[in-house]
């Protein structure tokens, strides 16, 4: 990898740092490259349990890459789709993700972390739907990803005026999981890690799914859906371990199966 660190942890921690700190982790068409393919491997491999996103040095991302370089000739649209299947395949991940953002996350550098499952922040970060500053509109994931977040009002708020907000404000309207101070952000990424990587991976990515899907379905839909991804869990060998375990008041052992 060129542009990223990619490294995992017995647990099945999956840690993928966006570096290119001399840019503050700017994102080129390299980097969406490889953060699609990183993606795509993770998705398939059952040893990957969650996947951390984060920024190499003081910054999360400051977004798309402006200058271009590298990025091939090709028909605009056809080069956005490209931008979106990254975004797509973040979404479609069945494994949890977090995003720890420090420094600015801002433009598509935001969007990628929003993407994300569970987003933890310093409480000295700064976030941004910079688009409108550069005479360009949402891109990806972020006109989907921002109002099923703040509520529609408030992602108009942030896309049309496209201020930088704190990471306070950011936590107050929905937009981060949780704001902590820069010397706690890695324990906090850490602990929820190490809870998501010892949980049932079936279960886990089931329920990702659903909650993916709510705002798509209907009531009906909906627990219809549940009752399917329930038969899985109760057929697997992961949740009638869980039932021994909770008998024989010890901790399951889950092994995605």
């Amino acid at each position: 990898m060129k542009t990223l660190i990619v490294e995992r942890d017995e647990r099945g921690v999956v840690s993928v740092v966006l570096n290119r700190p001399d840019k503050k982790n700017a994102i080129d068409y390299r980097m969406f490259e490889e953060l699609l393919e990183v993606f795509t491997e993770v998705s398939e491999s059952p040893s990957d349990r969650v996947l951390v996103l984060s920024g190499a040095g003081a910054d999360f991302s400051s977004g798309a890459d402006l200058a271009g370089d590298g990025t091939p000739d090709r028909h605009q649209l056809a080069q956005m789709r490209f931008y979106g299947s990254v975004a797509l395949a973040l979404h479609q991940l069945p494994q949890p993700a977090i995003a720890k953002i420090r420094g600015v996350a801002v433009g598509a550098g935001l969007n990628l972390a929003l993407g994300c499952d569970l987003i933890a922040a310093s409480s000295t970060a700064r976030l941004s739907e910079i688009f409108a500053r550069r005479g360009l509109s949402l891109d990806v994931g972020g006109s989907w990803l921002l109002p099923r977040l703040v509520g529609l009002h408030r992602a108009k708020e942030l896309a049309l005026l496209a201020d930088i907000i704190s990471a306070d404000e950011a936590e107050r309207i929905g937009l981060v999981n949780r704001v902590v101070p820069d010397a706690d952000l890695d324990a906090l990424v850490e602990d929820w890690a190490g809870r998501l990587a010892a949980g049932p991976p079936l279960a886990l990515a089931m329920s990702k799914r659903l909650l993916n899907n709510a705002f798509g379905a209907g009531m009906a839909e909906a627990l219809d859906a549940e009752g399917m991804a329930q038969s899985v869990n109760t057929g697997s060998e992961d949740t009638k371990d869980a039932f021994r375990a909770f008998f024989q008041k010890r901790d399951p052992l889950f092994r995605g199966r």
